[in-house]
């Protein structure tokens, strides 16, 4: 009970300190065989939500260091994918080639 009550009062302080911080989503746009932003900047743990608002399927992925692939993307779907390291890191369209996105997380 007491570690409870100790456990409860960091959290409190902290949010009341304001040094809680929560992560932020930032929408990225798919159109037209483009994204709809060239660069982003994010913080580490920011996720970028990327929609698919062409009439085409999509395949967002990143090569190197942090690398991922969401797969394919049906036109009017959204995909989310959260920055855990911090870096730059190249996204691309595995489909159209031309798609290029670059995001920087501090």
């Amino acid at each position: 009970m007491k570690l409870n009550i100790i456990t409860f009062a960091a959290t409190a302080l902290l949010i009341a300190s304001g040094t809680v911080a929560s992560a932020a989503e930032v929408v990225v746009t798919q159109k037209a065989k483009k994204f709809d932003q060239k660069k982003v900047t994010i913080n580490k743990g920011d996720s970028i939500k990327f929609v698919n608002a062409d009439s085409i399927t999509h395949n967002i992925h990143s090569r190197g260091a942090g690398k991922f692939d969401l797969g394919a993307q049906k036109p009017n779907t959204a995909m989310t994918h959260v920055f855990a390291a911090d870096g730059t890191f190249k996204i691309r369209c595995a489909i159209h080639p031309k798609m290029k996105l670059k995001v920087t997380v501090k």
